[in-house]
């Protein structure tokens, strides 16, 4: 089916084909056209499934047409680089409209008196982060009582990033009666929970063919004591002459040791986290996706809504806390149908947790040793009292509260010999 089956305007139709969008993905197929009719939408699509035109398009046709200094649509996400990324592709998708739409980007990180001054003449569209938005509330910068179309774009990572608090104050701001897009790539009940507070009788568009990322990415694991980990990095990327590669790491501090022995090698690399400057974000992106920049050692500010065209590789340096974070992680390659390939480093002290995301992701992979660089350090007993409180180490490497109450119920158990 293409886009002029979905009931779009000849503007819009007109928008998506100069932008050289020819048939419409599953997420867009689904969700666009009970949007069009007015309906509530619940989508469930992994990241760089189409999500951003699945509610852009509908967004832009929801609009009256007559100025007005009210937004009429919302869009929340979490993240900074996310924002401005949504706010690229409306804006494209505006440009080509009889009613120019004014199209407004704030997020938190800068200072706050641009965005204000931004949105003094208005705007029918606006982009935000959740605690830049009500910033601007409480300084009467703008109103949301005109809102009539509000979308959560990645709510998942809205509710872990720890947006809830803020996500409430907002929908409390906002006309009862809206309609509302929701999108997300997990349904955990935390986020069940938000969807059936916030939509009505929804469309439900769950387009997942399971948890594990697209069959273009190759996967390996590859098995290295911890303080070779960066060797082995800088070893990988140069012998396998990888033009870009995006390294995920557990912490800012990690982020920047590595990024800087990398540099002392003569890659060109360097970090991004979320205590980064915004200007600094930006042109660490900017470089890395213009190819002026080789490496860049992230968090997991990195995992979500970074659309990163071609990248060829990606390592995980630390391994995520989740399954579902390494679906993420490993999503950031082989998008739109390129091929790619994610790499993630497994020591003795990660091999349960290890296990356990590869269990969860259907993964079969044989741990690899890379010569020179083979792993020496003993790997913990399977029966250790992490595998027995059954978290295999998604929590991180130190067991949690119920955890330790776990093993101790467990050894109160064991008859004394």
């Amino acid at each position: 089916m293409s886009f002029s089956k979905l009931g779009l305007s000849s503007p819009l139709l007109a928008a998506v084909q100069k932008l050289g969008f020819d048939t419409p993905t599953p997420i867009q197929l689904g969700a666009i056209g009970p949007a069009l009719q007015g309906h509530d939408v619940l989508g469930c699509a992994h990241t760089g499934s189409g999500k951003t035109l699945a509610f852009a398009l509908p967004l832009l046709q929801s609009l009256s047409g007559a100025p007005s200094r009210l937004a009429q649509a919302l869009v929340l996400v979490p993240t900074r680089e996310l924002a401005t990324q949504v706010g690229d592709t409306i804006r494209a998708l505006a440009q080509h409209l009889p009613q120019q739409a004014r199209v407004n980007v704030v997020f938190g990180g800068v200072s706050i008196n641009p965005q204000m001054m931004g949105l003094r003449g208005g705007a029918e569209v606006l982009v935000a982060t959740p605690g830049r938005l009500l910033d601007l509330v409480a300084h009467n910068a703008v109103k949301l009582s005109g809102v009539n179309l509000l979308v959560l774009d990645e709510a998942d990572r809205l509710l872990d990033l720890g947006f809830a608090e803020e996500l409430n104050q907002l929908l409390a701001l906002l006309p009862a009666k809206r309609q509302s897009l929701f999108f997300s790539a997990t349904f955990a009940p935390a986020v069940q929970v938000l969807a059936n507070t916030l939509l009505r009788e929804p469309v439900r568009v769950d387009v997942r063919p399971d948890a594990a990322p697209p069959t273009e990415i190759v996967q390996r694991a590859i098995s290295v004591d911890t303080p070779k980990r960066t060797q082995l990095l800088r070893h990988l990327i140069q012998q396998n002459a990888w033009s870009r590669v995006l390294v995920f790491v557990a912490t800012k501090f990690a982020a920047e040791i590595v990024a800087d022995k990398l540099r002392k090698a003569g890659l060109t690399a360097e970090p991004f986290h979320g205590e980064l400057s915004q200007g600094k974000r930006t042109q660490v992106l900017t470089d890395f996706k213009a190819s002026r920049l080789g490496v860049v050692v992230a968090t997991d500010v990195a995992a979500r809504g970074l659309d990163i065209a071609g990248l060829p590789v990606v390592v995980n340096f630390d391994l995520p806390r989740s399954a579902s974070d390494y679906t993420h992680r490993v999503g950031r390659t082989g998008r739109a149908g390129e091929p790619g390939l994610a790499m993630s480093f497994v020591s003795a002290a990660t091999q349960a947790h290890w296990r356990l995301i590869a269990k969860r992701q259907g993964l079969d992979l044989t741990l690899e040793s890379i010569p020179g660089f083979e792993a020496l350090e003993a790997a913990a007993p399977a029966s250790s009292a992490l595998d027995a409180a059954g978290n295999g180490g998604v929590k991180g490497l130190r067991p949690s509260k119920k955890d330790k109450l776990r093993a101790l119920a467990a050894q109160a158990k064991t008859p004394v010999p």
